[in-house]
C-alpha cells in the first residue's frame, strides 16, 4: 500500500538527525563565537599604569606603554584569528580557500605582538605577499574548472581560451562574464 505524498514534503530531504558529535562540535563553535566579546574585553582587567604583571606563577613585562595597551592590541588581532579560523573551517564553499589570506595577514601581527615589536601593521605584507601568489591563483584556478564544467567545455577549449591574445580590457569582461 502506497503511503500519499505530503506537499509539503514533496521534494525536499528527509530530516536528518544530527549525531552527538556535531552537535558536541556546534555547540563548541556556539559557545566560542558567544565568548569573543567577553574575550575582547578582558583587557579591560589589566593594569593600565603598569609595565610588570607578577603572580605566583610567572612575571611578564611588557615593552608596551603599560599591560592595558599591550592585552588591548593582543585581544584585537587574537578575535579576528580565532573567527576566521573557525570560518575557513566550516565553509563548505569552493572559495573557502581564499580565507587564508586575511587569516595570514592578521596571524603575522598576532606574531609581531607577541615578541613585543613595535611595526606591527608594516612588515607583514612581505610575508603576505608569497601566500597570495600561491593562493590567489589556486582559487582563480578551482573557479575557471567550476565554471568550465558548468559550461560542458572540454580542458582543451579552455587552454586555448586562455592562450588568445587579448587587450587589459578584454581580460577584465572576461573575468566578470
Amino acid at each position: 500500500m502506497n503511503k500519499p505524498h505530503n506537499k509539503s514534503t514533496q521534494g525536499r530531504l528527509p530530516f536528518h538527525q544530527p549525531d552527538k558529535k556535531s552537535l558536541i562540535q556546534g555547540g563548541a563553535i556556539v559557545l566560542i563565537i558567544g565568548c569573543t566579546p567577553l574575550i575582547y574585553y578582558a583587557y579591560e582587567s589589566f593594569p593600565s599604569d603598569s609595565k610588570v604583571w607578577e603572580t605566583f606563577l610567572f612575571t611578564f613585562t611588557t615593552k608596551y606603554p603599560s599591560l592595558y595597551q599591550y592585552a588591548w592590541f593582543l585581544t584585537g588581532k587574537i578575535i579576528p584569528v580565532i573567527l576566521l579560523l573557525i570560518w575557513f573551517f566550516t565553509c563548505k564553499h569552493w572559495w573557502h580557500w581564499i580565507i587564508l589570506v586575511p587569516l595570514s595577514m592578521y596571524v603575522f601581527q598576532l606574531i609581531n605582538i607577541l615578541k613585543q615589536s613595535f611595526d606591527v601593521d608594516e612588515v607583514e605584507i612581505i610575508y603576505l605577499i608569497p601566500i597570495m601568489m600561491v593562493v590567489i591563483p589556486f582559487v582563480y584556478l578551482i573557479r575557471a574548472k567550476l565554471f568550465s564544467q558548468m559550461r560542458q567545455d572540454d580542458l582543451k577549449s579552455f587552454e586555448e581560451e586562455l592562450l588568445q591574445k587579448r587587450s587589459f580590457g578584454q581580460q577584465l569582461r572576461d573575468l566578470f562574464r
